[in-house]
């Protein structure tokens, strides 16, 4: 049978990041958010400013909702620490829903370990960060790596780390700008990634649209991960690339619709169709 034509409801990831904006009250909503529209799993963000934010990045003026501060300083005011994610831990249990993160560096690596998340996920920015990558690969976890600016050179020497440590893998084809404009998604690589790696492949769109996903889905993505906020208009640099609640509804139930409608590939007369043979065919077989 043609295994492209088995196809199920793909694992569905929200990614939560840091649109909440460093409030524990806004995370735990988002988190409802999603197991509401039965996402399978929430995704943060977590990051050391020390060594993540670039020093010529550090002293620029922003100006947020809390008012005027350095890059830096506002980068500090919106992490989440360990009282925040022993709350966010304990509350995923309890409505049952997986969390993970997305380590930006070693040092935050190290701090997830306090937590016993079932995922990993190496972030666009961090796919050329061979020495983040192995240790993250030593951790065993199935772990998510987005793709997104790279080059296929890039993407081959990542993958080799997780192939060497014999850690389980995805790749998540990705175009990093937010928002990204459909005519550069480029959704054909997926196939093409997934030709050329044989491994699991999945989709982490910046859209502003979700049919894009749905094409992503038909073209092999059988994990989707896809940016949530309960406001685009919110404060943020990722809010605007989110889908909200009314997008969050419509991917879903589009998303749950397509397995069935796929069949399993045998050719065959419906009950139906039985019903309108003696109607329409007026000659004897």
């Amino acid at each position: 049978m043609n295994q492209m034509m088995i196809r199920t409801r793909p694992f569905l990831i929200a990614e939560i990041g840091i649109n909440h904006n460093g409030s524990l009250k806004l995370a735990k909503k988002l988190i409802d958010l999603a197991k509401k529209y039965n996402f399978d799993s929430v995704k943060f963000q977590k990051r050391d400013p020390n060594i993540c934010v670039p020093e010529h990045q550090k002293d620029k003026i922003r100006n947020t909702p809390w008012g005027e501060m350095t890059y830096f300083e506002y980068k500090k005011k919106i992490e989440l620490g360990e009282a925040e994610f022993r709350k966010i831990d304990k509350y995923c249990k309890k409505i049952k829903i997986d969390w993970f993160c997305s380590s930006w560096d070693e040092n935050s690596l190290k701090f997830m370990k306090k937590f016993k998340t079932k995922y990993n996920k190496v972030a666009s920015a961090m796919i050329t960060n061979l020495d983040l990558l192995k240790l993250i690969a030593k951790e065993k976890k199935l772990t998510f790596i987005s793709t997104g600016m790279s080059e296929m050179k890039d993407i081959n020497n990542a993958v080799q780390v997780f192939k060497k440590n014999k850690c389980d893998f995805v790749l998540m084809h990705c175009v990093s700008t937010y928002p990204c404009e459909e005519k550069d998604l480029n959704l054909n690589l997926i196939p093409t990634l997934k030709e050329k790696f044989k491994c699991k492949i999945g989709y982490s769109g910046h859209e502003t649209t979700v049919s894009p996903t749905y094409a992503a889905w038909f073209l092999g993505a059988d994990y989707i991960e896809r940016h949530i906020t309960l406001d685009r208009t919110m404060y943020g640099t990722d809010q605007s690339a989110s889908l909200s609640e009314a997008g969050i509804r419509e991917l879903t139930n589009i998303l749950s619709k397509f397995p069935p409608m796929l069949g399993d590939g045998k050719k065959i007369i419906t009950k139906d169709e039985k019903k309108l043979i003696s109607k329409f065919r007026y000659w004897k077989i």
